[in-house]
């Protein structure tokens, strides 16, 4: 997965030394510097914004694409789970950066990038030399899996695998420690249809990381090479008590009623989930779980046990045709998708465009097969082979790897170009192949939103009147907006496709059947937010067609070892241990091109 907030990795093996500060070393861990949604010398690239949903998912959904960032979790991860004193700067500008340099004296600063962003890595620690010369250099997150990483960048270690363990140690701490978890909502600043959704964090799903890696180890899986490939990952939390505790410490934190749970492949742990499940019912908790799971787990449980254990949203891999992972053997992921949806739980399905046996004269079947899914979400992400990953090993060894100085680096982030030779698909097509998957999808199955709006109504009317009362809760929350919210957006979503009278029809039997289930309360809503919905799709629209873009605010942020800085330390939470208290530093709480 491609995405700028995946865990800080550290080296498979731990350092040589111990740093001669200690736990007393003054460290600072950052993201790589914005703005990110721009073409520049650097690597960033207009259509690669910080936008997971949209870049990947939701691209070409115009005025409905979903827009929001995630944090990079990795680092704050790291950050909640060392005792030297630890600055956090998150999705700074270059400027901010330098500021940060200028302004203190670091003794280590780590940097976690993906593969995209190499030009940003290489010019912050150009800086960092400057500036800091004495500071220690640590480089982490996918771009450690680029072969000769060290010939290209100055840095003095550059690290891979599970980042908290490597850092304590490096830092002369111990390392057996329990994982104390950060406190933060999965997302922030998100838009859809034009409107800005607010960020109370009880309205917001809480990050929830379990574990790191992946058993089933798929052949172009960058996740799961980083932390040692294929049957390998490290559970921060290996019980089902430990994950519950770390859970009601967030709700009680946030107040959230559900959490993403940023976990590979979640359901694979059945043993933690089971135990999960039991003391969900015995505190009588009606959770929202959204999980990461593979089709043939997802198969493992009985449709009761996924409800009951509050699975409301799964990233599910449809790959492809024929496809031959293990993960998809025997399972028809129609039926699967069909049956999910049926009880209430939202799908994102996965698909590769540019498989082995992939051309131009077959590449529309295989983008209607996975449109005729009709998934809530769909993503499409062209084949790629990235270092560290065995397909990566194989293309190379069969001699059909690009040479690297044919194509900038920055254009490879999965929806723009091949960094190898395909068999099949002429170079430069493939790009066209990315829009046409996105374009179908929408064309066939239509907004995503509204998709969402016919699976929650579907689970809602299923489970509305079940006899256990913790279900019903949990249907009620995932279901609040539905007669209100979401009447709206149908209704300005009808008004919107006036001119398409297949989609129109689409919108209209999603109001319609709004409109019946709740009765005059979504009426009275779709009479007065529809023409507000329509204004603000219209609004929208037009302002992206100006080439408007999206940027993240930057965090600052220092943990309880900064006391004396004079900024509260962040939160984060352990089993058995108390959370405390934190404010963002409100000074530089900066938010860019919004």
């Amino acid at each position: 997965m491609n995405i700028e907030t995946t865990t800080f990795e550290a080296s498979s093996t731990y350092p040589d030394a111990v740093h001669p500060a200690g736990s007393k070393a003054r460290v600072l861990l950052t993201s790589v510097f914005g703005p990110y949604a721009q073409d520049d010398e650097y690597g960033s690239r207009v259509m690669n914004p910080m936008e997971l949903y949209h870049n990947q998912v939701t691209r070409t959904q115009g005025p409905f694409s979903l827009r929001m960032f995630h944090r990079s979790w990795g680092i704050m991860l790291i950050q909640s789970n060392i005792e030297a004193p630890c600055t956090l700067l998150d999705f700074p500008t270059l400027d901010r950066f330098l500021d940060e340099l200028r302004d203190n004296q670091y003794d280590v600063i780590g940097i976690t990038s993906i593969i995209p962003n190499e030009q940003k890595v290489k010019k912050m620690c150009e800086l960092i030399r400057h500036y800091q010369p004495n500071a220690q250099i640590i480089i982490g997150g996918h771009i450690a899996n680029v072969p000769n990483l060290h010939k290209k960048i100055d840095a003095d270690h550059i690290v891979r695998g599970e980042g908290v363990a490597w850092f304590r140690r490096y830092l002369g701490e111990s390392t057996d420690r329990p994982i104390r978890h950060p406190v933060v909502s999965s997302g922030l600043g998100t838009r859809n249809l034009g409107v800005q959704v607010g960020d109370n964090p009880r309205d917001v799903a809480a990050a929830l990381i379990p574990s790191v890696g992946c058993p089933l180890g798929c052949n172009f899986c960058s996740t799961s090479a980083m932390f040692g490939g294929k049957g390998k990952s490290y559970n921060f939390y290996a019980t089902g008590d430990e994950l519950f505790d770390v859970m009601c410490q967030l709700e009680r934190e946030l107040g959230c009623h559900a959490f993403f749970c940023m976990d590979e492949n979640f359901l694979l742990h059945r043993k933690r989930a089971l135990r999960l499940l039991e003391l969900m019912e015995k505190n009588d908790k009606a959770w929202a779980l959204y999980v990461f799971a593979s089709a043939n787990v997802l198969r493992s449980y009985t449709i009761d046990q996924l409800v009951r254990l509050g699975i409301a949203w799964v990233w599910m891999g449809i790959e492809g045709c024929n496809s031959q992972y293990v993960k998809l053997q025997g399972i028809d992921t129609f039926e699967l998708v069909r049956e999910l949806q049926s009880h209430g739980i939202r799908v994102l399905g996965s698909t590769i465009i540019g498989l082995e046996e992939h051309s131009p004269e077959n590449i529309d079947a295989a983008i209607e097969h996975a449109a005729k899914h009709d998934t809530d979400f769909h993503q499409f992400m062209l084949y790629t082979p990235i270092p560290g990953t065995p397909l990566h090993a194989e293309l190379t060894a069969k001699g059909q790897m690009k040479d690297p100085a044919t194509f900038e680096q920055g254009d490879i982030h999965g929806q723009l170009i091949f960094n190898y030779r395909h068999p099949h698909i002429p170079a430069g097509m493939e790009g066209e192949f990315m829009v046409r998957a996105f374009n179908r999808d929408f064309e066939r199955n239509g907004p995503s939103t509204l998709r969402i709006v016919r699976t929650t109504l579907a689970g809602w009317k299923r489970y509305k009147n079940h006899p256990d009362s913790r279900i019903q809760r949990r249907f009620a929350w995932e279901s609040r907006e539905l007669a209100t919210t979401f009447s709206a957006a149908a209704a300005g979503a009808k008004m919107y496709y006036r001119g398409n009278p297949a989609m129109r029809a689409k919108m209209a039997a999603v109001l319609k059947e709004l409109n019946q289930e709740f009765g005059w309360k979504s009426r009275l809503m779709s009479l007065i937010g529809g023409p507000y919905v329509y204004w603000k799709l219209l609004r929208e629209e037009k302002r992206l067609a100006a080439g408007w873009t999206y940027e993240p605010p930057t965090f600052y942020e220092k943990n309880e070892a900064c006391h004396d800085a004079g900024v509260d330390p962040c939160r984060y939470v352990t089993p058995e241990i108390c959370a405390c208290k934190v404010k963002t530093d409100s000074k530089t709480l900066v938010v860019a091109g919004l």
